[in-house]
């Protein structure tokens, strides 16, 4: 399997272990008296699946992203850029000469 592929497998699982965790947390504290209708109708299974699953989307796009973007390259460069003299460009005045746009008032 690609390196790719296995990294990115790898902190989808971390995803759907946080969604798990987030999901019992939840349930366990009761947040919104949602035990207590998880428990008591019989759509409560399926509203727990949908939790973890919804959940797992957002964890794990959340693990990915974080994983992409912390990746780091090995840079053999020089750090810091040019020091190059930045050219300063001075204001010469210029005497205009003829009618205005507006004519002579």
């Amino acid at each position: 399997m690609p390196a790719h592929i296995r990294m990115i497998l790898k902190h989808a699982a971390i995803g759907f272990g946080i969604s798990a965790g987030f999901t019992a947390m939840i349930l366990a504290f009761n947040i919104g008296n949602l035990w207590h209708l998880v428990t008591n109708t019989a759509e409560g299974p399926i509203a727990v699946i949908m939790l973890l699953v919804f959940g797992t989307i957002t964890f794990g796009s959340v693990q990915i992203g974080y994983a992409i973007m912390t990746m780091t390259d090995a840079d053999d460069d020089p750090k810091g850029g040019k020091r190059d003299e930045v050219a300063v460009l001075d204001v010469v005045p210029v005497r205009a000469r003829g009618q205005s746009a507006l004519g002579d008032r």
